[in-house]
Order: structure tokens, then sequence, then C-alpha cells
């Protein structure tokens, strides 16, 4: 089983297509699961991801609710008369930043920006799983690569892709791991329709000529931008006095997607995780021995 926290990357060139919302989501349902769980939002002009998190603070506070957080950071850009040492000075900043968590962390969740920074090519020479969102259209495929309109074949990378190709083949050569990439498609229409079966077949393609997976990802709904403001998730307990309105169906199949995006990305289990559950599901009487144990064996 793997040591140290386990790091996903949430990347994608292209903006809206809902990389924060997908980052805090995982990190809440692993928050949930009983992992402890470290936050990083690289994305210095947009901070939707810290903004997230912010919120859910304040709301928590705000009606007394006793809510599971991430440890967050938000890293700057540098904006230094020097590249190189902007570089540095960034450098030095994330590696700090994971230092002071990938001991205690089970995972590490990383939302990048929608465009190319130092800080997003660290991120993603970091990532064990890199989840890249990608919109139900098919323009947004060209973030991914150009393909033929005609055989429906990719016919050039794109430079996001040639950058996460970079990525993978320089952690390969450093410690013989693969960043396991997963395309997941997002604001998925809820009409099947000629275009999404275009753009699942397409997309299909593509993961072939990159080497990826492709995951059914979360359908278009207004209820995510409706919990962004109260920092709340389909995985906060569905009642009144929490999500501040009565809920509906569409919080319940939101987060069933969730689950089933969770499940795709055959992330890794935790001795940590698994032995704070057992913990907890132990009888009373149980737990009040292992503390008693544990307060005379210190």
């Amino acid at each position: 089983m793997r040591q140290g926290a386990h790091v996903i990357v949430v990347g994608n060139e292209k903006g809206g297509s809902g990389k924060s919302t997908t980052a805090f989501h995982l990190a809440v349902y692993l928050l949930y699961q009983g992992h402890k769980v470290a936050s990083i939002d690289v994305d210095s002009r947009q901070q939707t991801l810290t903004h997230y998190v912010r919120n859910r603070r304040d709301w928590a506070r705000a009606k007394g609710l006793s809510l599971p957080h991430t440890t967050h950071y938000h890293l700057p850009l540098a904006r230094g008369d020097s590249a190189r040492e902007n570089h540095r000075i960034e450098f030095d900043l994330f590696r700090q930043a994971i230092g002071e968590v990938e001991g205690s962390a089970d995972f590490i969740v990383i939302d990048t920006p929608g465009f190319d920074t130092n800080l997003a090519r660290l991120a993603h020479s970091l990532a064990d799983t890199l989840i890249t969102p990608v919109n139900d259209s098919l323009i947004d495929l060209s973030v991914m690569a150009q393909v033929d309109p005609v055989t429906g074949e990719p016919r050039e990378l794109s430079h996001y892709a040639r950058l996460v190709q970079r990525a993978r083949s320089e952690r390969l050569a450093i410690d013989g791991r693969n960043i396991d990439w997963v395309l997941v498609r997002n604001r998925i229409s809820m009409l099947s329709s000629r275009n999404m079966r275009q753009v699942q077949t397409m997309l299909e393609r593509i993961a072939m000529r990159l080497g990826c997976r492709v995951a059914d990802g979360i359908a278009e709904r207004v209820i995510f931008r409706s919990l962004f403001a109260t920092g709340m998730t389909v995985f906060d307990p569905l009642d009144d006095e929490l999500l501040g309105g009565v809920p509906s169906m569409s919080h319940m199949s939101a987060r069933q997607e969730y689950r089933s995006l969770v499940n795709a990305l055959n992330l890794p289990a935790s001795r940590r995780a698994e032995a704070r559950r057992e913990v907890l599901a132990r009888p009373p009487n149980d737990v009040n021995r292992f503390s008693h144990m544990a307060h005379n064996d210190s």
C-alpha cells in the first residue's frame, strides 16, 4: 500500500470546465470517508477553491454547524521582475505546503488555473491521479486535441495534452510511477442527443491516443451554483437547516454521480483512515478501553 499522501490534481487549460467544483466535492467526499484531506489552490487569479473553502467555514461558523474541513493552502504567483526568482519563490512555497501535510494527510487535492503557469506545472508533476473535466461539447474537446471533422480521429495534441504527457514521462523516469490520467465528462445534458454521442466517441478516441481513461462525469445542474455561496456540497447532510432550503431529487442524483466518479478513480485505501473508521465503529466501552490503554501507554 502506498505510503504518504496520494496527490489528486484537477487540471484543464480551459476556464469554466468545473475544476474547482470537482476538486471541492472530491475533497469533502474523502473527508466524510474518514480521510485526512489537504487542499491547495494554485489558481491565483480566480481563487475559486479558496472562496469555496472560506464560504464553508463562514457558513458553519454562522450556523453553529459541525462540518468536516480540509487543511487549505492558497499559493499566490510571485510577481517580481525576475522570472527565475519568481519560479524559485513559487517552488519554495509549494514545497513548504506539501511538506507540512504530506506526512499527516491521506489525500492532497490540488486545483489548478485555466492557463499555463509554473505552479500548475509543478502540481501536474506531483500528481498521482490527474482529473481533467471536459465540458460535454465538441468545441471543448479542442482543449485536448484537434479532431478531424470527417474521421473523428485526433490529429494534433493540444498544448495542455503535451504538457501532461511531458509530466507523465518525467514522473515515470524519476520514480517509475505513471500518473493515472482520467478525463471526466462534465455538464452532461439531461437529454441524449447526437452531439452527446459524438462527444463520447471522440473523447474515447482521444483517450486512447493519450493513454488515459474516460469517466462519466456530472450532469448540468443549477444546484452546484446555489451550493457555492454556503460552501456546501451534495455530500453534506441534505436537510433544510444545512442547505438553507428544501433538498430536491437533484441533490440525490448529483450525489450519486459524484460517488460513481470517485469509484471510477480507483483511489488507494489508507491505513490511517481504515484505523480511524475501525475505532469509531467500536462500541462505546471498547473505545473507552482503547483510550484508557493509550493513556497508560503514554
